[in-house]
């Protein structure tokens, strides 16, 4: 998380989401869209999977209720019912719906400017969302209303956040515990040495996160703890590459699943190394070595336990975008330069890592995208990763982040029916992906020419 100051408030997605009332759910009961006929063949389009493999031409997809029960070749259709609902899809290409794996809807809840950016998400082809934590009763309502499509949005997925209790005198918990007290909620708990890891985890769980996110301030042991407890108990491990005062090395060694910011490995090689979380200390990246043997190390102990890295390129190109235009604000975080953190995520790529797509912020309203397409496009720019492997790492490897990918991810029969379908082939230019057409979650369509353009004043608190 960031700290929270009057420009991140207006350029940051962490102050979003609450539960709304029942007047509301009623207003919004229901597929925003006309609802999607029973079956529908996507007819002779080009697919591109999601496994980083080359596009098939020339295929036909049918989607039966919120399931992908079809591929075929265009020209050896089975016999099919009459009533099928028939869709030219020749001049589109077919992906996987896109995933970010880094959002925060909640950390100061708005549920109007939630439902803003989540519209704004789904009718970019953006399927699923996971979000790193803020406030639990409101995260819960949004991923109820998203997985009934009660509302325009991705299906939410959502952390449980652990962190030493020293960390919980930061403001940002403190706004999502309001009328609680911050550490001592189910969705964000204090952990020390005489913490009961059972309960704690089992906490966590019954909260309906999908991940527990190991934040900060907790020592090597205390990783370890949780991280082998939520095994256990079959709940997704999500932490910061950098713990403090638990390293980098020493995170990856604990068995999580994901860990987040590209940048805070370098912590490992830094002759400072902070005992606490804070913005204070930053490592002098001029003088470090990205492919440094020791980080290069740790890339490749993360390949053998297939650990993803949900690097967050673009966002150190965003605050250097803030401070550049609020210089009087002295607490946008000073980070790491995004050409620094673009060589760290080729060196994890070529070290075998599975690299996911997550942001950690928004795009102004006025953008007519999220900033899943800017987190992609930084990485094309300024990586060597192909194209179709920004395609995976936007679905397939999202989905494994979520632990969902035998549900989705991929397009595959038997699937979730979660697709986007672009006018211009993403593999020759990832910006082609802003040619979404439409955009299927769980079988329920909808055009990108339904879009309602965000304003401001749904983004105000």
């Amino acid at each position: 998380m960031k700290k929270i100051t009057i420009t991140s408030l207006i350029t940051s997605a962490c102050f979003l989401a609450a539960c709304s009332n029942l007047s509301d759910q009623a207003q919004t009961a229901g597929p925003i869209e006309p609802e999607t006929p029973s079956a529908t063949l996507y007819h002779n389009t080009t697919l591109i999977d999601g496994s980083g493999s080359a596009a098939q031409l020339n295929k036909s997809i049918l989607v039966e209720g919120d399931r992908i029960t079809g591929i075929y070749a265009s020209d050896q259709l089975p016999k099919l019912d009459k009533n099928i609902q028939h869709i030219d899809a020749s001049s589109w290409y077919a992906l996987p719906g896109l995933i970010d794996t880094h959002v925060h809807m909640a950390t100061l809840p708005n549920d109007k400017a939630a439902k803003a950016l989540l519209r704004r998400q789904i009718y970019s082809g953006v399927t699923s969302v996971r979000d790193m934590a803020g406030d639990g009763r409101a995260l819960a309502n949004l991923a109820r209303r998203s997985r009934l499509q009660e509302i325009p949005a991705p299906d939410l997925y959502y952390s449980a956040l652990m962190a030493g209790p020293s960390f919980f005198s930061d403001p940002r918990p403190g706004m999502s515990a309001r009328g609680e007290t911050p550490g001592q909620v189910p969705w964000m708990q204090a952990i020390t040495e005489d913490s009961d890891m059972i309960e704690a985890v089992a906490l966590a769980k019954g909260s309906w996160a999908t991940g527990i996110k190991i934040y900060a301030n907790l020592e090597t042991r205390e990783v370890e703890r949780i991280a082998a407890e939520a095994k256990k108990q079959g709940i997704q491990v999500w932490a910061h590459s950098m713990v403090f005062p638990a390293l980098p090395n020493e995170v990856v060694t604990a068995d999580v699943d994901v860990i987040s910011h590209v940048c805070r490995l370098t912590f490992e090689i830094s002759k400072q190394k902070p005992k606490q979380y804070h913005h204070k200390v930053v490592p002098d990246y001029a003088t470090l070595n990205p492919a440094h043997p020791t980080i290069v190390a740790i890339f490749k102990k993360m390949a053998e336990k297939n650990i993803q890295l949900d690097a967050t390129v673009w966002l150190y190109e965003e605050l250097a975008r803030m401070r550049r235009e609020n210089p009087a604000a002295k607490t946008i975080p000073v980070k790491c330069p995004v050409d620094f953190a673009a060589r760290l995520t080729q060196v994890a790529y070529e070290q075998g890592v599975e690299i996911s797509t997550g942001t950690d912020g928004m795009t102004a309203a006025s953008e007519p995208f999220p900033a899943l397409f800017k987190e992609l496009e930084t990485l094309a720019s300024k990586t060597q990763i192909p194209n179709a492997q920004l395609i995976r790492a936007a679905t397939l490897n999202g989905a494994k982040v979520l632990g969902k990918e035998k549900e989705f991810g991929s397009i595959e029969v038997g699937k979730k029916a979660n697709l986007m379908f672009t006018t211009k082939d993403p593999l020759q230019n990832i910006e082609h992906l802003r040619t979404v057409e439409l955009t299927v979650k769980s079988g329920t369509a909808y055009p990108r020419s339904a879009f309602k353009t965000l304003s401001q004043s749904e983004l105000t608190p």
